[in-house]
């Protein structure tokens, strides 16, 4: 196994990477290859398709062997399933898989093909080993069941107040994203003090900021 390629974005540490790829769907990554994969030649044809599929590395994940099961956070952490019915980082392993949307490829750049996505929930620097085009006829399956995700369906988006001196420091893009990022609330989910501050590295700034009931207060 080789790695072929780093993704590049503003989350540079685990804590406020979106759980689940599409999420966040202004999040714009770069996908830029190693030298020895800086072909032109091999994305032919990816051009045609809007969505691809990453095989990519839970870098950031230090273990020592695995455990057959896995405290979900989804399930407020006090219950175990088994590791491979989960999407838990800690697998014997450490292989994630994520759908993504392709904004723009660029061929010929410095640094080779560049592939822009959207929507990616991998931390910056992340190691990939395998890109795939996303199939709608076969790869989507809206009507299967979702186990006991189903459970704990996803909660309606948070309500963010942003600081507008934010505006001076971040794109629009990024204030969008950050929004978003915010609004799905990062916590763990079986955490919920109204006054802990918590933090997220995002494009190069320390974003601290607490949550009470529905609503994100963005601390400056």
């Amino acid at each position: 196994m080789n790695i072929i390629a780093h993704i590049e974005n503003d989350l540079t540490t685990k804590f406020g990477v979106p759980r689940q790829s599409g999420l966040v769907t202004e999040l714009r990554s770069r996908i830029v290859f190693e030298p020895d994969y800086r072909c032109p030649e091999a994305l032919r044809g990816l051009e045609g398709f809007e969505y691809i599929w990453l095989l990519w590395e839970f870098s950031e994940v230090k273990q020592i062997g695995w455990s057959p099961t896995v405290r979900p956070p989804r399930l407020g952490g006090n219950r175990r399933m088994g590791v491979f019915a989960t999407r838990s980082p800690f697998r014997p392993n450490p292989i994630g898989l994520s759908s993504v949307r392709i904004d723009k490829i660029e061929l010929n750049t410095p640094q080779g093909p560049i592939i822009y996505v959207l929507g990616a929930d991998l931390m910056n620097g992340t190691p990939i080993y395998d890109i795939k085009p996303y199939l709608p006829l076969s790869d989507s399956h809206p009507d299967a069941a979702s186990g006991f995700v189903e459970e704990t369906a996803q909660q309606p988006p948070l309500e963010v107040d942003l600081p507008k001196t934010l505006l001076d420091i971040f794109t629009e893009n990024q204030i969008n994203t950050l929004r978003d990022i915010l609004a799905h609330d990062p916590r763990p989910h079986y955490h919920n003090d109204p006054n802990r501050i918590y933090g997220i590295s995002y494009a190069g700034q320390d974003i601290k900021f607490k949550i009470n009931e529905n609503k994100v207060n963005v601390l400056l």
